[in-house]
């Protein structure tokens, strides 16, 4: 996993809960590198799943919680480094161009990223079904980008989870907009 995840979450732990509660999660949880990330760097996923666990033990939210609200916080962070994923038109023209366009972008960057695959279906100009699969069960995280991308399109839409397979490893989203 991209070290940049890392490094805004704990970012967003900071900003939201102050600098004792990072110190306090790395210090409670046995981390691979013993919390020091840096954005470039490649780290395992399940130091990640560490610290949003012990944050979710400590603060009793709710890890998919969590979760969609850091993915929400890392879309701010992405469409600002990288504004040239930026330019369709309205959310659900953004959603369908994840595989064609900006995970090829995303691997020319980043050659080693693994990236979750998506496929979208546009179902009318108001509902979109997004597949999301990958390995790493996390699907929340997805759920919280799409709420952040909606935010920057100026599109209020619900995001429905449909199905879930293999423990999280295929989700069905549907997305539609109110």
């Amino acid at each position: 996993m991209k070290g940049i995840i890392f490094t805004e979450f704990l970012e967003l732990v900071e900003n939201e809960f102050g600098l004792a509660m990072v110190q306090q999660i790395i210090d409670e949880c046995e981390l691979d590198t013993d919390g020091v990330y840096t954005s470039v760097g490649t780290y395992s996923h399940k130091d990640m799943f560490k610290m949003v666990g012990k944050l979710s033990e400590i603060k009793g939210v709710p890890i998919p919680e969590l979760l969609t609200v850091f993915g929400e916080y890392f879309f701010n962070t992405l469409s600002n480094d990288y504004p040239q994923f930026m330019k369709q038109a309205n959310l659900f023209g953004f959603l369908d161009s994840i595989e064609s366009y900006i995970h090829p972008e995303v691997l020319k960057l980043y050659p080693d990223a693994e990236l979750p695959a998506f496929g979208s279906e546009i179902k009318n100009e108001n509902e979109l079904f997004l597949n999301y699969l990958s390995s790493r069960k996390l699907s929340d995280l997805a759920i919280g980008l799409i709420n952040g991308a909606s935010k920057y399109f100026n599109e209020e839409v619900n995001v429905f989870k449909v199905s879930e397979e293999d423990g999280g490893e295929k989700v069905m989203l549907k997305i539609k907009k109110i």
